[in-house]
């Protein structure tokens, strides 16, 4: 019961409009092409210390996932994936398959539509404070476990916890304040619009 109060907020808010199917469709349309370009635009601010860059693109992912839905968030990444075929979104130098196919950090990219997804869709009903950033704390372990699983082939290490440290500790840190962040901006939103 009490975990339950915890998670869930009671109230609703307009903001919450994007998630439903209420939204009209150029309304959502707009949504997603708007969190795709986020993404994109997260993904040049990047720094390179090993295999894969500190970069702000989780914050639309996980954006996107929260304000949009788990369809619409899904969908969003996925419009971002396939912009990068045809153009230079990505962190890394480069676009296309052949891009995708040897970038160490690939993994990360094709596990955004389904981090998105899973914030998205636990967020629904775990919508308080709380139950947000429990929410994106499961979207960033789907994130990390399907980047960490592409990283230790890409890379080549030797043992899986090379693998790990380089692909998901040393980023941790950074992403439970990209976490807090995000879930601050949209527990403000939802207040700022409740009904």
């Amino acid at each position: 019961m009490f975990a339950a109060r915890t998670l869930e907020s009671g109230h609703t808010a307009s903001v919450d409009v994007l998630r439903s199917e209420e939204a009209s469709t150029i309304l959502q349309i707009i949504a997603i092409i708007g969190f795709a370009a986020l993404t994109a635009l997260g993904a040049q601010f990047r720094v390179y210390l090993w295999e894969v860059p500190f970069s702000l693109q989780t914050l639309a992912v996980y954006g996107s996932g929260l304000f949009l839905g788990w369809r619409n968030g899904l969908l969003a990444q996925a419009l971002y994936l396939t912009a990068g075929l045809f153009l230079p979104v990505f962190a890394g130098e480069g676009h296309g398959l052949a891009y995708l196919a040897g970038a160490m950090s690939t993994g990360y990219l094709l596990g955004y539509p389904a981090a998105a997804a899973v914030g998205g869709l636990l967020s629904s009903r775990w919508n308080s404070g709380v139950g947000t950033y429990l929410s994106l704390a499961a979207a960033s372990l789907v994130l990390f476990t399907c980047g960490v699983t592409w990283l230790h082939y890409a890379a080549g290490h030797d043992s899986w916890l090379t693998s790990l440290d380089r692909g998901w500790l040393r980023f941790l840190p950074i992403d439970a304040v990209k976490i807090l962040a995000v879930t601050f901006v949209y527990a403000g939103a939802r207040r700022a619009t409740r009904r």
